[in-house]
Parts: structure tokens; sequence; C-alpha cells
């Protein structure tokens, strides 16, 4: 089973989340009430979409981050999938996601305009190179 396959399989069993097709038509997503909030591009890769805000309080904590990566302008994150610490990261950026949209009414309007176009062809990952140079 793939890293994101174990995101998938766990994200979906949760309440706040409903699985559809992802709206930018690769891939499987999970949505909310009233948005997408996870693309499933492939085996490794996946889209997290955030409001501005949210990307601007940890937008320190993603640079310290080998798996997240962000787009200018962008509000998806993509999150590369390596590990299971980059599932469990994953899992939790979704929490404040679903947060973040929720409470979205009382923010910046740009936070309130709808945003269909996700990273997907934007963000190019490379793996992680665990050698030490040999």
């Amino acid at each position: 089973m793939t890293p994101a396959q174990k995101a998938m399989e766990r994200l979906a069993a949760w309440p706040d989340l409903t699985p559809c097709e992802a709206g930018c038509g690769t891939g499987r997503a999970l949505r909310s009430v009233g948005d997408e909030i996870v693309h499933f591009h492939s085996g490794r890769d996946v889209d997290l979409h955030l409001t501005a805000r949210a990307i601007q309080r940890l937008h320190y904590d993603f640079a310290e981050s080998t798996a997240i990566r962000l787009v200018p302008g962008s509000r998806w994150v993509t999150v590369h999938l390596d590990c299971d610490a980059d599932v469990d990261l994953l899992l939790s950026l979704v929490s404040v996601a679903l947060k973040a949209h929720a409470h979205q009414g009382g923010t910046l309007a740009a936070d309130r305009l709808p945003e269909a176009v996700c990273n997907f062809h934007r963000v190019t990952v490379l793996p992680r190179d665990d050698t030490d140079g040999e």
C-alpha cells in the first residue's frame, strides 16, 4: 500500500470528509461540505487546500519540512509522502485545513474565493536522497 493510499484510507473514515473525484481531473479527492480539501494525484503526491491565512501562519514551519512544497500565490500545498511521518504530517494539516475552511466566513475576502486549480503539474517533487553522497 502506498503512503497516499494509507492516508486516503485513514482520512476517508473522518466524518467531515467525503471521497470524490478531484476537481482538477486527476486522481481522487476528499471534500468537506463546502470545499475540496485533499487531492491524491499519485502514490506519493498530495495537494492540500488551505486558506491564505493558514499558509501565512504556517509558512516558516513549511520551510523546515522536506515534504512540503509551496507555489507562490496558491492556497494549495503539495505534500510528498515518503514515510509514515509524512502521512502523519498530512493528517495534521488536513485537520488544520478543515478548521480553517470552517472558520473562513470571518476571514479575508481572498480566502473566501473558490480556487479549483491545485498544484498538480505546477510542482516538481524530487525524491529524497537517503544516501550520504556516495
